[in-house]
């Protein structure tokens, strides 16, 4: 049995997922572990990772390294997305990972970062056609799926941190700045020519902005045991919460049953990329993933080591360890 343990440094949230594999391509999770971190806070126009936020990171880092340290031999691979992409310290803050993790910090690409996502989704979803969407805090990733097999790909600098810093109130959102956003992003999507290409298609999402339309989905339907992964919610519906956390000021979006109070102030710019997207290329309905870039990589590293095709993919409740409780 092979241990590998696959760190996740996301704008917004630091994740870890520790697994074990047989040579045979089997493989099981043996924990899983976050840390919100908000690295991508504060940065601004001059991408200046914070010395707060920098912190933060760091013993999140630490704690995650005592993790590591309960296994004799275990691999360790570490990646990072948007924030530290975009760093202009960003050779400063790796020597400090590095210091912390006895563990070198990989930044990926955003289109290696989709890839993954595209891996760790076409394993464990039974798609054909669809968009992946990926929101993170300061990147969001797309993938055109037709026929299971990735087609296009790419990655967008905006995500539920910056756009929210950029356009929007922390509490009662105004009609003009959800105007701003709103034309912002349209922009954006209008650059992507293939987009026209994946019109009706289903949307695939990941990140914890939009799994949180299906925690507040599971609390209203009353369904909190059904598993998030694979969870199937039409657009209608989405817009339908997406209205009430709009409407909502802050106090009472953290109020709302399925949104994580740590995620109140930034939860509009979270969802806003999705239903945008769902009136862009006329979806009617979203598919949500647990799996994503950690299991992407997972994988990978299965098929290169063993050979083999992953066998028994586990992915249920406990890959999303951040709660939806209020």
């Amino acid at each position: 049995m092979t241990k590998f343990a696959i760190i996740d440094l996301g704008s917004n949230s630091i994740r870890m997922t520790i697994s074990q594999y047989r040579k045979n391509g089997e493989y099981e999770v043996l924990g899983r572990f976050q840390e919100m971190v908000r690295l991508s806070a504060g940065m601004g126009r001059k991408r200046v990772l914070q010395s707060d936020a920098i912190d933060r990171t760091i013993q999140a880092v630490k704690e995650f390294k005592k993790e590591i340290a309960k296994y004799d031999q275990i691999n360790v691979r570490a990646v990072a997305t948007a924030a530290v992409r975009q760093a202009s310290n960003q050779e400063e803050f790796l020597e400090r990972f590095q210091s912390a993790l006895d563990q070198p910090l990989e930044v990926i690409s955003g289109i290696q970062e989709a890839h993954y996502d595209y891996m760790g989704i076409i394993e464990t979803l039974p798609i054909d056609n669809a968009l992946i969407l990926d929101t993170g805090g300061a990147s969001l990733e797309m993938v055109m799926v037709r026929d299971r097999k990735e087609i296009h790909a790419i990655s967008l600098p905006v995500g539920a941190v910056n756009i929210s810093e950029t356009y929007l109130e922390k509490d009662k959102i105004s009609a003009v700045s959800f105007f701003k956003s709103s034309t912002a992003l349209q922009r954006l999507f209008r650059d992507v020519s293939w987009l026209l290409e994946v019109r009706n298609f289903p949307i695939v999402a990941i990140g914890g902005s939009n799994r949180t339309l299906a925690k507040i989905s599971r609390r209203q339907r009353e369904v909190v045991g059904l598993p998030i992964h694979g969870y199937h919610l039409p657009s209608d519906e989405a817009n339908h919460i997406f209205e009430q956390v709009l409407g909502s000021n802050l106090k009472e979006r953290g109020d709302l049953p399925g949104l994580a109070k740590n995620r109140a102030d930034i939860i509009v710019g979270g969802m806003l990329p999705i239903i945008k997207l769902f009136q862009y290329i006329d979806s009617d309905q979203v598919i949500f993933s647990q799996s994503g870039l950690r299991e992407g990589i997972l994988f990978e590293e299965i098929q290169k080591v063993t050979g083999h095709e992953v066998l028994d993919p586990r992915v249920d409740e406990s890959v999303d360890t951040e709660s939806d409780e209020t």
